[in-house]
């Protein structure tokens, strides 16, 4: 049985922008984190889209949902330092940030998305929360025994709970389940 997950994001302001952060240990080496993090067989498996693109730095790119459950959107490669550091534009306003340091048993992982919209903040962390719970799964080889938008629904309200209402006033994503 799946433990009830905690809401571990945290929301940060940083430089007048909004930022979601959350900290993972993960009990693989950084490289193969890095590989779940940048190949399209792995990416596929947790990500919300696939990245098209060229993998290194400047590199323009393109985030397709899959089943055309949102908008394509265009991006950018901002770092790519393997197997360290990954940082992504996606759109105009949002950045990704993935970091990646060698632990005794592991890799810590810190995963910061930057925004400027306060009110998507409850539920954007709960979408991350669940991708970054599915990658974790992968990594260990395991199937996830919930959807991702099931996921979503089981720690958003404790998001708009500890984030307040005003970091919660952009509805769910397509794909999610709607509380009721």
């Amino acid at each position: 049985m799946d433990p009830e997950p905690l809401a571990d994001g945290q929301l940060e302001q940083s430089d007048g922008r909004w930022c979601l952060r959350f900290v993972r240990k993960l009990a693989h080496a950084p490289e193969t984190v890095w590989s779940a993090l940048t190949e399209p067989e792995h990416l596929s498996a947790w990500f919300p889209t696939d990245i098209e693109g060229e993998r290194k730095s400047g590199a323009s790119l393109r985030f397709r949902f899959r089943g055309g459950e949102g908008p394509t959107v265009d991006g950018e490669m901002i770092a790519y330092e393997p197997p360290r550091l990954l940082e992504l534009r996606w759109g105009d306003e949002e950045t990704l940030r993935f970091e990646l340091e060698p632990d005794d048993h592991g890799t810590m992982l810190t995963f910061v998305d930057s925004f400027d919209q306060l009110g998507k903040a409850a539920r954007d962390a709960a979408g991350w929360h669940a991708s970054l719970d599915v990658l974790a799964l992968h990594l260990d080889g395991r199937p996830a025994p919930w959807s991702p938008a099931e996921r979503w629904s089981q720690v958003h309200d404790s998001y708009v709970e500890r984030f307040g209402p005003e970091a919660s006033t952009i509805g769910p994503p397509a794909g999610a389940v709607e509380q009721t």
